[in-house]
């Protein structure tokens, strides 16, 4: 037992030491990893000590679906349902809740299918619309919602004063028969009123979520009573005539008849007309604004995902239940009243119900029951909506203070905030003024669940797998275009204000929220995207006419190959771009792979230059080897590299450029984060004068021999460290050449100056002058003519050619006599075949060639190019015979040494072409 106890606390250090500065890494990426593997199990002494109850979760019943249906039924149950059917009539009554339902209907299939995915938590639509399309476009929307709730705590305020005045307020003129109507009546008072009940909404919701189910299970118990007694009222009350009031004071009558087919056929068609209360002409539009409030309330019970005892489970069944409950009442109350009421009785007075009912306070205390549970839901809705956002960090310190909470759980703070912004909205004074407000705000979030549920199906991605399978991307496309057509419809103004609202937080967020590991739906979609197109990418199918620059860079340590790494990005023309890396050694004698921890430095090294590139890192015995199985292996389908750059082979000592990288600087304050980890360059330190080589000369002439076996273009990059663009082109009345030397030197026929090779050259020299940046430089192509040949003919050729293939660039006649003279085949005798025996034993010609001869091209070369910025040269072909390839790099050397930077290519592919 004593060994037991010992291994036991020895094992729960280890856990926590590495979990420490693991947790954080593994974030949201690896959650059931996290759970499993680097939770500590806690003392056992200390498990019951200090620890408060965890705080009461709610059922689907109590969370879901009393909280929804009070949200939904409100104010246009008791207010405003004859308003719609006097102004709309029975028909377009009908059409107006078909629609609207449709839409919401569209809109929780969507909600259902996301939130049965995986774990909720508090935040109900922001937290699954972030999740899914990420914090940018998660933390627009939920501001948005934020203030949809907002506006719709006090558009159910203002109802409840509203229906408070009509029944307790004075007349205009002061004098009354009534003995209750003793509140005055004016902006001001309905103000105050409206502000002591937003008081009472904010002391329920501050003490929880607990204590707001409770008082909704008692205000939804007085609700359904109040609505049987409606539906009772209109079989057993007789008919009667009730006084209204009209404009300026008139008072007429209107009839409730009961049920008669007259009173039916009369309510049948629309009749729009002024509403009295805000003396607006009424439209489509205006009346399925103030409907669809109605409908509006399906996010309340995700609203409470924090506080549920199993969000997956409870807000898909008890939002449907309540969506289908709403809808029918909703429904069967628009024909009864259709049936009984005329059309004047519900144009002029929405506190009809209240006269028809068996007892009028019936109807009062169900306004008010209703009222008060919804804008009690938006302004608990809201505060927790507030409360994710400042959560997650997405807006950085500007919600830091609704961050705080009870010790039960409640964010306080958020409540607050959220009630303070509610009393602002109460200064608009009348209901029907925020109505189309809230609704284009709710239609706008619809619109974006319903988006991030597109997005998530057509991601395809296999870690979407919803348990509620009642949903496709055909209905998430319905709800986007209803939301958005009926957005409109409503107000243009609100919807095109709200969506460049949403646009600019959108732009906001992507420049100052913190970069975050819930996952981005965007790198699903391109993902799904790249590889669809990539199998359309058919090599069969490659042109000349299409041809581009596919290159791999070979990068033996990046800390002294930044300026070559630039340099390149420049060359690809849009092509495909690879940063290639061969670290020596053996897999079986490791523990694990090396390259693994060093990817994230070569990525953050691709964003700090701002190149445009992939990485490519491999493991082998050799670097020739290496560089095979990055050729054979790199790239996909029709996205391979087609040309190799490698750096040149000297005895320079390299120079560390990492340091000029302000994101790679040791003085650097994301270096000094330890949380940041990415960005610590995670690469060997520069070679020194006394250090090995990681190849000899002669592997490295192997790998150009493999390369050009391999059908792949190659480029020996040298002295690139000595490029710096920013100083060349900011020197006034300096003239930048690139110089383009399409001639092989090791073989001196200047009448074979065009051949695949030089033409390769050219076009790689005139895709870097097409780059923005190089665009200033002057292409110049140098022509190496022999006295005796005809100069002239030469250079309108090889004018003529520049023209069919449209480059720009000026041409150079150089007489090099006294450089080729010093050529071995002109100091031999000349005999018959020579020509032939020249051009057909290269190896001889590789062994022949002197160093005179080499320094004197090198020469002639560096006397041509006094304001080259890059010198483009024809790299030779290797040597067949091996023993010959350090004879050959020592050419190499000999020919391009203290140039400048210079790029030695060797084309094989035919890159040109003079047809359209």
């Amino acid at each position: 037992l004593f060994l037991v106890a010992v291994l036991e606390s020895c094992w729960c250090g280890v856990i926590v030491a590495i979990s420490a500065p693991c947790v954080t890494a593994m974030a949201e990426r690896t959650p059931l990893l996290n759970y499993r593997l680097y939770t500590a199990p806690e003392p056992r002494s200390s498990r019951n000590e200090g620890q408060q109850p965890p705080p009461k979760k709610l059922s689907t019943f109590f969370g879901v679906v009393i909280p929804t249906l009070l949200s939904m039924f409100s104010v246009v149950l008791f207010l405003r349902i004859g308003f719609v059917v006097g102004q709309a009539g029975l028909y377009q009554s009908i059409l107006m809740f078909v629609v609207a339902y449709f839409i919401i209907s569209m809109t929780v299939l969507s909600v259902c299918a996301i939130s049965t995915n995986g774990a909720l938590d508090a935040g109900g639509a922001y937290y699954m619309i972030s999740r899914a399309l990420g914090p940018e476009f998660g933390g627009s929307i939920g501001i948005m919602f934020f203030f949809a709730n907002i506006c719709g705590s006090a558009l159910y305020v203002l109802g409840l004063v509203e229906s408070i005045v009509d029944i307790f307020g004075m007349p205009p003129t002061g004098q009354t028969t009534d003995s209750i109507r003793v509140l005055p009546q004016s902006y001001w008072y309905e103000l105050l009123y409206g502000t002591v009940i937003l008081i009472l909404c904010l002391l329920v919701c501050l003490v929880g979520a607990d204590i707001y189910a409770k008082a909704s299970f008692i205000i939804f118990l007085i609700v359904i009573l109040v609505l049987c007694t409606i539906f009772v009222s209109f079989f057993v009350v007789s008919p009667k005539s009730i006084n209204i009031t009209l404009s300026l004071g008139n008072i007429s009558e209107a009839s409730f008849t009961g049920f008669k087919l007259s009173t039916l056929k009369s309510n049948l068609p629309s009749d729009y007309i002024e509403d009295y209360t805000t003396g607006k002409m009424m439209s489509f539009a205006a009346v399925f604004a103030v409907m669809f409030n109605g409908c509006t309330g399906i996010m309340a019970g995700s609203n409470m995902s924090g506080d549920l005892k199993n969000p997956s489970y409870s807000i898909p069944r008890g939002t449907i239940t309540a969506v289908i409950f709403t809808y029918i009442i909703y429904n069967i109350l628009s024909l009864m009243i259709s049936c009984t009421c005329e059309r004047l009785l519900l144009q002029k007075d929405y506190d009809f119900l209240k006269d028809i009912n068996v007892w009028h306070p019936f109807v009062l205390i169900g306004i008010y029951s209703s009222t008060l549970s919804a804008s009690m839901s938006n302004l608990i809705g809201a505060s927790r909506i507030l409360y994710a956002l400042a959560k997650d960090d997405v807006f950085g310190k500007l919600l830091m203070p609704a961050k705080k909470t009870s010790r039960g759980g409640n964010p306080w703070a958020a409540v607050l905030i959220s009630w303070v912004l509610v009393q602002l909205v109460l200064f608009t004074g009348k209901l029907n003024t925020i109505a189309g407000i809230v609704t284009v705000f709710f239609l706008l979030v619809y619109a974006a669940v319903d988006l991030a549920c597109l997005a998530l199906e057509w991601a395809s991605a296999p870690n979407f797998r919803p348990t509620f399978r009642y949903f496709t991307w055909h209905t998430c496309v319905l709800g986007i275009i209803g939301c958005g057509i009926m957005m409109f419809l409503i107000s243009p103004i609100y919807a095109s204000c709200s969506i460049a609202f949403m646009l600019i937080m959108l732009l906001v967020l992507h420049y100052v929220s913190p970069s975050s590991s819930w996952g981005y739906i965007t790198q699903a979609l391109i993902f799904h995207q790249v590889r669809k197109y990539l199998l359309m990418l058919d090599v069969r199918k490659d042109h000349v006419k299409f041809w581009r620059p596919q290159i791999l860079l070979m990068v033996a340590n990046p800390r002294t190959s930044t300026q070559l790494i630039s340099f390149t990005n420049d060359l690809k023309k849009s092509g495909l771009y690879v940063l290639g890396h061969v670290q020596k050694g053996n897999l079986d004698e490791m523990p694990s792979d090396p390259l693994q921890a060093q990817y994230d430095s070569w990525l953050s090294l691709v964003d700090a230059l701002n190149v445009k590139s992939f990485v490519s890192l491999t493991l082998s015995d050799s670097v020739r080897h290496g560089v095979q199985h990055l050729l054979f292996i790199s790239g996909l389908g029709g996205m391979r590299p087609n040309t190799l750059i490698l750096g040149f082979y000297d005895d320079c000592v390299p120079e560390n450029g990492l340091q000029q990288i302000p994101a790679f600087s040791y003085n650097s304050s994301s270096i000094m984060n330890e949380q940041d980890c990415s960005l610590q360059p995670n690469f060997p330190p520069a070679r020194d004068a006394s250090s090995p080589k990681a190849l000899s000369g002669k592997e490295y002439v192997a790998i150009i021999s493999d390369s050009i076996k391999m059908l792949k273009n190659v480029c020996l990059a040298r002295y690139f460290c000595q490029l710096n663009k920013t100083e060349l082109f900011s020197r006034k009345n300096y003239e930048v050449s690139i110089d383009v030397w399409p001639l092989n030197p090791l073989r001196p026929d200047s009448a074979n100056y065009v051949d695949t090779c030089s033409l390769f050259l050219l076009q790689m020299a005139c895709i870097l002058n097409m780059v923005r940046s190089w665009r200033s430089a002057k292409l110049r192509i140098f022509l190496c003519v022999e006295t005796g040949n005809s100069v002239g003919e030469q250079d309108k050729k090889l004018k003529q050619l520049l023209r069919q293939l449209r480059i720009k660039g000026s041409i150079k006649t150089l007489h090099w006599d006294s450089v080729a003279a010093l050529h071995w085949h002109k100091q031999m005798d000349q005999v018959d075949g020579s020509e032939g025996s020249f051009a057909n034993t290269f190896p001889s010609n590789a062994m022949k060639i002197s160093d005179d001869y080499l320094m004197a091209v090198n020469k002639m070369i560096s006397e041509q190019g006094a304001h080259a910025a890059i010198r483009f040269l024809y790299l030779p072909r290797p040597p067949a015979d091996i023993t010959l390839h350090e004879r050959y790099l020592e050419q190499l050397d000999i020919m391009t040494r203290n140039l400048g930077p210079t790029l030695l290519i060797h084309g094989i592919s035919a890159v040109t072409s003079t047809d359209l």
